[in-house]
């Protein structure tokens, strides 16, 4: 294997062959972000459910889950000193991605360990925290120096290749969360449910250990990053009055505050409130990864055309009506065929909305900041949601606390109606601030409608298994 690596290496420093490695490199980082969704679907997404079973409350929930994002995110800047002393941005990445995989392990022996009776409720809830802000913070900390990796392979059309590989992470994480939630509702029946878990976290765990191997083959290209480039937070912070990219972190930031309010809670609403059983519970959960998949080339599409702020204003004004529509539920909790449908519909929109969403904010760095500050920005711009995120958690986690409320009102509809009205104020307030970065011909909603009426679901389910199929550059 060392001589492969050494052969591979010296071969990319041809410069006639860059092109060719980047091509290269571009498709593996699909299949990487394949075995990412593996990760995400066995790992992440099932992780809550897991907290819950080992006896976690609804309170700390809010939290575990949004605390070991911001440390992560605080983390970056740690990571911004070795990319300035000189450390290799693929170097950085492996390690980071491969810890993460390792910490994985970690979460499996702290069930275990419960299970045996080894730890009393309070230390399951402080080992899991720990446990999961490590191996959060691992991968979160690579986030810097592989935004900046993937700045030198990806052509112009940063929305047309990160739509089609989101699209290919999409596809395996709704088969990994489908394939998980089986497995738990067949342990549930059979006694073993731990067992379930553990299969479960391990899967997770191989998938971001094949992620590994994939990024350690991916060609990096040379970057030299000089030190005039480089500027503080503080400096950062001083110009967001003034700064339109300031003012787009800020307005991230702050809706991440207010999707962290509610984010962390979904899983408990479902497994808690509405009394789901893991097969319902991975039926929602997988209705808007697989909707984000199916739009998120389509976004892509879009955004290189008219601009990523036009579909980050579109999608913004659905944000705030997805936790509202949640909240309706709570009014005929008895009626489980009618709230399933309810939240299959609610799930659909938000598989449209957050799907250009996130595939614009990202790509929306691109276009504002140069090449060799890519690290710097995104540091900062993660630095900035990682809190806002927590601040959410931190509110959601008072909000769950409440007990005094009347039914339907529980403390979990107050955190989903919470959730909306702080989405709907910060689009209000701060989307207008912001400006597109680039010229860009004219956009309207018409010309999405329009397009919207073309697709029929033959299309769309041709053109996704071609994609799919296929997921060449």
């Amino acid at each position: 294997m060392r001589k492969l690596f050494l052969k591979l290496n010296k071969n990319m420093e041809n410069p006639a062959n860059v092109d060719q490695h980047k091509q290269k490199a571009l498709r593996v980082s699909i299949y990487e972000g394949g075995a990412y969704g593996i990760f995400d679907g066995f790992g992440l997404r099932y992780f809550t459910p897991y907290a819950l079973y080992l006896g976690v409350s609804n309170a700390f929930v809010g939290p575990l889950i949004t605390l070991p994002q911001m440390l992560g995110n605080l983390g970056q800047i740690l990571t911004l000193k070795f990319l300035t002393n000189g450390s290799r941005r693929k170097k950085i990445t492996v390690t980071g991605v491969g810890l993460q995989a390792s910490l994985m392990l970690s979460l499996i022996l702290i069930g275990w360990t419960a299970h045996r009776g080894w730890l009393p409720p309070t230390g399951i809830a402080i080992a899991l925290l720990a446990g999961y802000t490590l191996m959060i913070m691992a991968g979160t900390m690579a986030g810097p120096a592989w935004s900046s990796w993937m700045g030198d392979l990806v052509p112009q059309k940063f929305g047309t290749y990160f739509g089609r590989r989101n699209q290919v992470i999409g596809l395996i994480t709704i088969l990994s969360i489908l394939s998980a939630g089986i497995i738990l509702q067949f342990a549930k029946r059979g006694g073993w449910m731990l067992w379930g878990f553990i299969l479960v976290l391990f899967l997770g765990f191989v998938g971001r250990a094949v992620s590994t191997i994939l990024l350690k083959v991916q060609y990096e290209p040379k970057i030299k990053l000089h030190k005039e480039y480089y500027f503080t937070i503080w400096q950062f912070i001083k110009k967001i009055p003034q700064s339109n990219f300031g003012k787009f972190v800020v307005y991230v930031a702050l809706m991440q505050l207010a999707v962290g309010v509610s984010s962390p809670f979904f899983a408990v609403y479902m497994l808690k409130e509405l009394h789901f059983n893991y097969l319902q519970f991975t039926f929602i959960t997988t209705t808007m990864p697989f909707f984000n998949m199916l739009f998120m080339p389509l976004w892509g599409r879009y955004a290189d055309k008219f601009g990523n702020l036009k579909v980050i204003q579109l999608t913004s004004w659905c944000l705030p009506f997805i936790p509202w529509f949640w909240a309706i539920t709570a009014f005929y909790v008895q009626r489980t065929w009618l709230v399933i449908l309810t939240l299959f519909c609610v799930e659909i929109l938000s598989g449209f909305a957050w799907a250009g969403f996130n595939l614009s904010t990202s790509n929306f760095i691109y276009d504002a900041v140069t090449r060799q500050r890519i690290a710097i920005c995104v540091t900062y711009y993660n630095i900035f949601n990682g809190i806002g995120l927590f601040i959410g958690g931190l509110i959601g986690g008072q909000l769950a606390s409440m007990s005094r409320l009347h039914p339907p009102f529980s403390a979990l509809v107050l955190i989903l109606l919470t959730s909306g009205v702080l989405r709907f104020l910060n689009v209000v307030l701060f989307l207008p601030k912001i400006k597109e970065v680039r010229e860009v011909p004219p956009f309207s909603i018409e010309d999405v409608q329009r397009r919207l009426t073309t697709l029929n679901p033959f299309e769309i389910f041709r053109s996704l298994g071609q994609k799919i199929g296929n997921p060449r550059i």
